[in-house]
């Protein structure tokens, strides 16, 4: 079993934003309520993807449906409500890989490129004349 999962109180305040109101058409949802959890789960670890554990379900589903409501902007709606109740700490902060800094090791740049050129600046400047 999975640690962390939301209680029923935190449940009722985010169903009403996944829970499609209206006709019904295609094929009846999963339950959307682990879905959430298994989103969730991924924002607090930082793992990737294909690493969710199988209790939240196929992580290709889980990804579809976490980018569905990402299209559709549920996700937006989700965060202004919950800090229109003012229940979530101020605190709160989301890091994710476009403002961490790598180091400049890190980058993987090729150097043999720049060697040649200048190894040829160098053979370039040779005095030509004894």
């Amino acid at each position: 079993m999975v640690r962390g999962l939301m209680s029923d109180k935190e449940w009722a305040f985010f169903e009403p934003f996944v829970i499609e109101t209206g006709p019904k058409r295609g094929r009846p949802a999963d339950n959307h309520r682990l879905v959430l959890d298994g989103v969730f789960w991924i924002a607090r670890t930082g793992a990737p993807w294909r690493d969710l554990p199988e209790e939240f379900g196929k992580w290709g589903s889980v990804y579809r449906q976490f980018r569905r409501w990402s299209v559709a902007g549920v996700w937006d709606a989700m965060l202004e409500a919950l800090n229109a109740t003012g229940l979530a700490p101020s605190s709160v902060q989301m890091i994710d890989s476009t403002i961490v800094r790598a180091h400049q090791h890190a980058s993987g740049a090729k150097r043999g490129l720049i060697r040649r050129a200048l190894g040829a600046l160098e053979v370039a400047r040779r005095p030509r004349s004894i």
